[in-house]
């Protein structure tokens, strides 16, 4: 099981950080080791002092796939879900600035959470409310409308580079409103009107 990753799929979030609007959509991966086991919780690492949260809406892929038309991309998924992209910031911010990749930054050891997957025939895809709470606040809160690329789309782009798999999760981007974690903080997602995780935050 791989974990791709979509960033800057939305113009907020886009803004928010300063960064580019990139022509396609940009690409990064998260080994299964991201995956922050059940019921964990999520532990500050060590060498970061700024961990950020992103919300994602997240797409299980349920049959392997190369090359994928986009209008038979709704055949490699039933399910979707929501998700944390945890990031350090900081190192984030210097691993760009020496123009290096950001792995150490995105796909540290639990820096994935991946919450409960419901049909997706209970949902507009095409406008689905997400939101993010800590500690009972909404700190993000996003629509899926505001994607730059959509979820067929994403799955089609992406099967151009990597044989999509079964099990395979794309995060499809986080909206605008990230933030720092600090130890305390519990951190709560709601899909539509469906609890999807909640994260302690150690």
């Amino acid at each position: 099981m791989k974990i791709i990753c979509i960033g800057r799929n939305y113009a907020k979030h886009i803004e928010e950080l300063n960064n580019e609007r990139p022509v396609d959509p940009v690409i990064f991966i998260k080994p299964d080791s991201a995956v922050l086991l059940k019921k964990n919780p999520f532990i500050i690492p060590p060498f970061s002092q700024d961990i950020h949260y992103e919300v994602e809406v997240l797409v299980k892929i349920n049959r392997i796939g190369k090359y994928i038309d986009e209008k038979f991309a709704p055949k490699y998924y039933e399910e979707i879900g929501l998700g944390i992209d945890f990031t350090a910031r900081d190192l984030q911010s210097k691993l760009k600035a020496k123009g290096l990749p950001w792995e150490k930054a995105k796909a540290f050891d639990g820096s994935a959470v991946i919450g409960k997957f419901y049909p997706k025939t209970g949902f507009d895809l095409e406008s689905l409310n997400f939101s993010l709470f800590k500690n009972n606040e909404i700190v993000q809160d996003g629509n899926t409308k505001n994607m730059l690329w959509k979820i067929d789309e994403i799955i089609a782009y992406v099967s151009q580079f990597f044989t999509l798999k079964i099990g395979d999760i794309i995060f499809t981007g986080t909206p605008s409103g990230v933030g720092v974690v600090k130890p305390g903080d519990v951190l709560s997602g709601t899909l539509g009107n469906n609890k999807a995780f909640m994260i302690n935050i150690r």
